[in-house]
């Protein structure tokens, strides 16, 4: 490509509402402009960026036997009824009506397409196990998008579909799934972690992991263990359990105490100074309607997943003014577990206290020397908080880390979750009918980008690692007008092109300068300067990560770019 023809619009000031690094980089390099709130248009540098990532996908998808298919994006309602998803996937869900009056969804995901597929197409388990895979368009009506591509309405993504006879061969499906990913992100140069995590909307019935992209922008966060391995999303995440409080047997009893404009965690903590440790919290929840409450250490937070999943509820939503009065009888601030006639789900944190301070479920006033089992019942204790620096893991006893991360990735085992909701039924070996078993697997290719650039940049712009580079080598005249200069340029250009390798040439009359921002700024790995040792045949060559420029013949620069290039190529070819 010829980078005067090329639309590569660059700019040098920083957009005012770009806050992530990889957002900043894609509108000043060129490679995407906006739309509408959270759609983007893909430059030829995105487009041919993306479809490096697309590539990548592709190989490893056929290479564990997944067929591609492209399945629908707008879907009827019907399917998401029969699911049970069309109420409770939420406002995300984009819905529509045609000019029949017919309803339908623009697809943020195909589980219920593909399994009615499956449905109409197979009925003996002969045609199983089945993997098939997609890489299409998405939507989603994100309530606030932001971050460029890591959170918008329309969004690229590969997702796949496994189809078993018996949950030992979804197993095998999940493994060579999940190993599948490790290569791609592995490949693509992201610094990621494999996570436990929790189903979300999706559901199913076994295993899920998630692949978290490390990043100070990310909107999840990742807990790890270095000693054991052990990594799983904060949704997931469990600690090892602390050692119960020895109980002495005669305990102070329970004690009003008088705290006037004492309602939150903060105005307590600074007035009980050393005593704050032993601080409950107590939190109303409406799970599916009815009013709930969790109980856990003042400095915790409740992990509302965890609690939904202990209730089996499909809808927990934080209790309004409204109900907390109802409930407790006093106003937010003062709730507290003593007396109260809802469910109680206890912190096991909470349970292994001799006893604490908790809210009295009156205004201004608050109880000193709550003992847990005594005050209070303790008939559902649990893990209901999140996990917290410090803790220890649950496998191994080492403490835990928590890192920032992006999710790019996500693997579920569904299990029978939409198979029999939708009827997708095949006949066994004995004869008889039963559901087929499913799983899941997603990546966000567009996200993937930003995940990559917010790993791989600097001060200057974009570090492309070179399999997602949009061109492999950079080739810049400094002086198009000298004829020495232009031609040896063009000789290089056109001897890599017979190469294989994917060359940008600079053939703009602009000054040095500004060839040489742009070039930093969209990142290519290799930049080679055709200059005033042209007559020579000598060239500057640089990688884009390398500290400084080296002075090469044309035929050795050609030969330190086919060694950088080649290996990676032939890495792609090796996965076919």
């Amino acid at each position: 490509m010829r980078q005067q023809n090329l639309l590569m619009p660059t700019l040098r000031e920083v957009p005012s509402d770009a806050e992530a690094v990889s957002h900043r980089l894609m509108l000043r390099a060129g490679l995407i402009r906006p739309l509408a709130a959270g759609v983007y248009t893909y430059l030829p540098l995105g487009r041919r960026a993306l479809r490096k990532a697309e590539a990548i996908v592709r190989e490893e998808m056929d290479r564990i036997g997944a067929q591609e298919v492209l399945l629908p994006a707008m879907q009827p309602a019907e399917l998401w009824r029969e699911s049970g998803r069309y109420d409770v996937y939420g406002p995300e869900l984009v819905r529509l009506r045609d000019r029949h009056d017919r309803e339908f969804a623009l697809g943020p995901t195909h589980e219920e397409v593909v399994t009615a597929l499956v449905r109409d197409e197979i009925s003996s388990y002969r045609k199983l196990p089945l993997t098939v895979y997609q890489i299409q368009t998405k939507f989603r009506d994100e309530r606030r998008p932001r971050y460029g591509l890591l959170r918008g309405r329309e969004f690229l993504m590969k997702d796949a579909y496994s189809f078993d006879t018996d949950w030992e061969g979804l197993d095998a499906t999940y493994r060579a799934m999940y190993e599948a990913y490790h290569r791609i992100f592995t490949r693509c140069g992201l610094n990621y972690r494999a996570v436990e995590a929790d189903a979300g909307a999706i559901g199913g019935e076994g295993e899920t992991h998630e692949f978290m992209a490390l990043a100070e922008i990310g909107e999840d966060t990742v807990v790890a263990c270095d000693g054991c391995g052990y990594a799983a999303n904060l949704e997931k995440a469990e600690a090892a359990a602390v050692q119960a409080a020895a109980v002495e047997e005669a305990a102070p009893p329970l004690e009003r105490w008088h705290t006037p404009d004492i309602r939150t965690i903060a105005q307590l903590t600074e007035l009980l100074g050393p005593e704050a440790s032993r601080l409950m919290k107590t939190l109303l929840y409406v799970a599916d309607g009815k009013p709930v409450a969790v109980v856990v250490r003042g400095a915790d937070e409740v992990n509302e997943l965890k609690v939904q999943r202990a209730l089996g509820t499909d809808r927990l939503e934080l209790a309004d003014a409204e109900t907390v009065q109802t409930v407790t009888g006093a106003p937010v601030g003062f709730a507290g577990p003593v007396g109260l006639n809802v469910p109680l789900l206890v912190d096991r944190e909470v349970a292994a206290l001799s006893e604490g301070i908790a809210g009295a479920n009156e205004r201004d006033y608050h109880y000193r020397h709550v003992r847990p089992g005594r005050d209070f019942s303790l008939a559902h204790t649990g893990d209901f908080r999140e996990v917290r620096l410090g803790d220890r893991c649950v496998r191994c006893g080492e403490p835990l880390t928590l890192h920032r991360g992006i999710e790019v990735g996500h693997v579920f085992k569904l299990g029978t979750k939409y198979s029999t909701a939708l009827g997708a039924r095949v006949t066994g070996v004995s004869g008889t009918e039963h559901d087929v078993i499913m799983g899941c697997y997603g990546i966000g290719v567009s996200r993937l980008l930003s995940a990559v650039l917010e790993q791989h940049h600097d001060e200057q712009g974009i570090v492309w690692p070179l399999s997602l580079a949009p061109f492999h080598a950079h080739i810049i005249p400094v002086a198009v007008a000298d004829d020495t200069q232009r031609k040896l340029a063009e000789e290089l250009y056109e001897r890599l092109h017979a190469l294989g390798v994917e060359a940008l040439l600079d053939d703009r009359e602009e000054r040095p300068g500004v060839k040489f921002k742009d070039a930093d700024l969209i990142g290519l790995p290799v930049r080679i300067v055709v200059g005033k040792k042209a007559g020579e045949r000598v060239v500057e060559y640089k990688e884009r990560q390398a500290p400084e420029a080296e002075q090469l013949t044309v035929e050795e620069a050609v030969r330190r770019l086919l060694e950088l290039v080649k290996p990676a190529a032939s890495e792609g070819a090796q996965q076919k």
